[in-house]
């Protein structure tokens, strides 16, 4: 093993002192050595020799004096360069933990942040996911159950009509209106919600391209035409929303949901609204049906007696085929 800096300077002043000591001995044995050469007890060699022992002894002192404060300066040298050595490493070490637990801190900053990023991608990602099953196409209840909605109106003519033939086969049903033609008609909206049927809201205007519109303007379309609706009906509620021409966006889709309507679809379309004439109607409606089926007639819009015709067959086929009449299944999206 190497020798270190310190063990060398200690090496040193120990030499130091040994020569010290060697020097006195020397000159105390000068007199007995003199003496042996018949020179002890002459005058003039007593003085030599007094000043070489006296001259011996102040080296040997300094000597030892120069050797021993070689000795401490070396230690307190050493005690200081152990000292400052020592300090310095513990600032080092300081410094180093404090930069060490401040990229610590700096990297579980930015692991977090990447954590949240990864975390809000990841839900918008499985919100848009499950955003379209919010879109309700089915009716409440068993297999056989059956949801009948009704669009387009109030109409005074055609709604009074089928409300008749709702209220005769005992079948309560969705009332899809248009919010200009309820803030027209309000006392037809009023009697469509005293015969315990519910309401929908289908827009302000029945804007069929407001899908491809600023989100501002679908949402102006959807809560006016609800405003529209409860203004006629205080206090009743409009559960669900459907997109005019079923043309839903998400933004739409968000807007209803946030204002506690459910976005309504259907999943039998007979296109009643495009007189096809009352066999293509019916056999639309009496076809193989999906389980728990909501299907769509009109009552505004145009003529509509091939509509009312096509009810007062089909829902006695539908009793008699024992389904039940609900309402539209609420779920959230």
């Amino acid at each position: 093993m190497g020798m270190t800096t310190s063990s060398v300077r200690r090496r040193r002043a120990g030499s130091a002192v040994t020569a010290a000591v060697l020097g006195l001995l020397a000159a105390a044995a000068a007199p007995a050595l003199a003496a042996t050469d018949g020179q002890a007890g002459h005058p003039s060699a007593g003085a030599p020799a007094g000043s070489a022992h006296g001259t011996a002894r102040t080296e040997a002192r300094t000597t030892a004096q120069g050797a021993q404060g070689s000795a401490h300066g070396a230690a307190r040298t050493e005690a200081r360069t152990t000292a400052q050595g020592a300090q310095g490493s513990a600032h080092g070490a300081a410094r180093t933990e404090a930069r060490t637990t401040a990229q610590g801190a700096q990297g579980s900053a930015h692991g977090a942040a990447r954590t949240q990023a990864h975390t809000t991608a990841r839900g918008a990602v499985e919100g848009a996911a499950r955003t379209p099953l919010g879109i309700s196409r089915l009716a409440q209840g068993p297999g056989h159950a059956v949801a009948i909605t009704i669009d387009d109106g109030p109409d005074p003519r055609w709604t009074p009509q089928v409300l008749q033939v709702l209220r005769k086969n005992h079948v309560k049903a969705t009332f899809c209106m248009i919010g200009t033609n309820a803030q027209k008609y309000p006392e037809l909206v009023r009697a469509v919600a005293a015969d315990g049927h519910r309401l929908c809201d289908h827009s302000a205007d029945h804007d069929e391209t407001m899908d491809h519109k600023p989100v501002a303007y679908q949402r102006q379309q959807i809560l006016d035409g609800k405003a529209m609706i409860q203004k006629a009906v205080p206090g009743v509620a409009v559960d669900y929303y459907r997109a005019p021409g079923g043309a839903f966006t998400p933004d739409s889709r968000a807007v209803a949901t946030e204002s506690g309507m459910q976005p309504l679809g259907w999943s039998v379309d007979p296109r009643d609204w495009s007189r096809p004439g009352l066999p293509a109607i019916v056999s639309a409606v009496e076809g193989k049906l999906p389980q728990q089926p909501t299907v769509l007639f009109h009552d505004g819009g145009g003529d509509r007696s091939e509509t009312v015709a096509a009810l007062k067959q089909y829902l006695p086929w539908l009793s008699a085929h024992g389904y039940a009449f609900t309402f539209p299944v609420r779920a959230t999206p």
